[in-house]
Formats: structure tokens, sequence, C-alpha cells
């Protein structure tokens, strides 16, 4: 089986293309600089495979950049995507790209499997971290459900050799915590000391969020902790 990652060098990518090796599949990479030398945001693709695992994303341009590599699939017997948990119901600029993409995936006619995932254990570390930066540290009143990247990597492989299932169901981590319960648990394992301040998140996003849109109650969860991922990542820093 050949099969075409995008975003195969980011965090995902770099679980997922060695997990599809090791499976026994023929993995070409797509990237500005990968096997296969494209830029999505401007260039169709040309390429030969059996799967497409679509990881490649940023917070401008992914609908263009879908559609742009929907456009190169030729022969594509199975496309893979990686989408965001709250797509369709929180209403960020980001997350209504991402639910674009899903919907020209699902026009394309090409049959599909796409996995919505909660925010990654190492994206809510950089997000804790950065308000942690600060002297008196702003806590927005939200929940997250962080995931990790392992488990959403074992998920997308064995999306990626089975058959299209469309949308399956979302992957996110194994508790849902308070950001202050987050940032707490960032500032004990860094051995920090700082004031923190409740802050209300305005709009309709805030309320989306404040409703727990970006979580998922009753899909599936991953087995790797916050609290594993935050020990792991302090030995690294010594």
């Amino acid at each position: 089986m050949k099969i075409l990652v995008t975003g195969g060098t980011g965090t995902l990518g770099k679980q997922v293309v060695p997990r599809l090796r090791a499976a026994g599949a023929d993995v070409v990479v797509l990237s500005r600089h990968g096997d296969i030398a494209c830029d999505l945001l401007t260039e169709v693709p040309q390429f030969e495979a059996d799967v497409v695992v679509h990881l490649a994303g940023g917070q401008k341009g992914d609908d263009v950049a879908t559609r742009n590599l929907l456009a190169g699939c030729k022969g594509v017997r199975h496309f893979v995507y990686i989408s965001v948990i709250g797509a369709d119901t929180v209403p960020l600029a980001w997350l209504r790209t991402k639910l674009a993409c899903e919907e020209a995936i699902a026009a394309s006619g090409i049959p599909f499997t796409i996995l919505r995932a909660a925010q990654f254990h190492d994206l809510t570390l950089t997000m804790v971290r950065g308000l942690a930066k600060l002297p008196i540290v702003p806590v927005p009143g939200l929940r997250l459900q962080p995931v990790d990247v392992r488990d959403v990597a074992a998920r997308i492989v064995e999306l990626a050799l089975g058959a299209p299932a469309g949308r399956v169901a979302d992957l996110a981590g194994p508790a849902v915590y308070e950001m202050r319960e987050l940032v707490r648990d960032y500032l004990t394992t860094a051995g920090r000391r700082r004031l923190t301040v409740p802050v209300r998140l305005p709009g309709k996003a805030g309320q989306a969020y404040r409703g727990g849109q970006n979580l998922a109650l009753d899909g599936d969860r991953g087995t790797h902790t916050w609290e594993e991922f935050l020990a792991a990542d302090a030995m690294l820093a010594r």
C-alpha cells in the first residue's frame, strides 16, 4: 500500500510516518521540503498513492491547501483527514476553516475518513507556558480535554490502514481539566509561583467553550495523561 502523508515532519506526522512504515506501508511525505516538494497553498501536487493522510495544517489557508490536495488525488482510494473537535460548533475562524476542509473532502467523491481530535498536550503546554510568563497569569474560564499525540497517531494509522469510514468518533484525552488546573499543574511542575486571576472569555466563542463544545465527553479517549506528559517534559528539561 502506497500512502502519501502531508505534514509528515510535524508534531503528529513524526509519530504517524514511522508507525505506517513499521506496518509495511510505502510512505511518501509531501511538504515544501519532503519526498514530494510542494506548497499546497499555491500548487496542485502530482503524485500516485492508494491512500492520502492529510495532517498538514496552519492558522490560515487550510481550506485552500486541502482543495489543492484533493485536486491532485487521481486514483486515491481513501482520504484520511485530521480535524478538530468543535469545528462545527465553536465560532473561531481557524475552526471554521477546518470545517470547510471537512466539507470539501466529503464533496470530493473520494472515499474518506475524518477524525476530530482534541488539543494536543504539546499545544496545551505551549499555551499554558506562554500565560505563565506573565507576572500575573490570566486564566480563562474554560475546560480542555487535551490528548497525547501518540494516541492520535495510533488512531490515524489504524484508520489509514482500514477501510474508509466517514466521520468517526472524536478522540480526546482521558480527563477534562479546568484551565486553572492546567496552569496550576504546570506551575507546580516548573517550580514557579505566580498570582493567577480568572478572566471571562467574551462573545459566542466564550459561550461555546463554557458550554463544552470543544470536549468529547461521549467520544473515544486516549490513555496518556496530562500529568504523565508534564512529568516527561520536566525530565527532558533537566
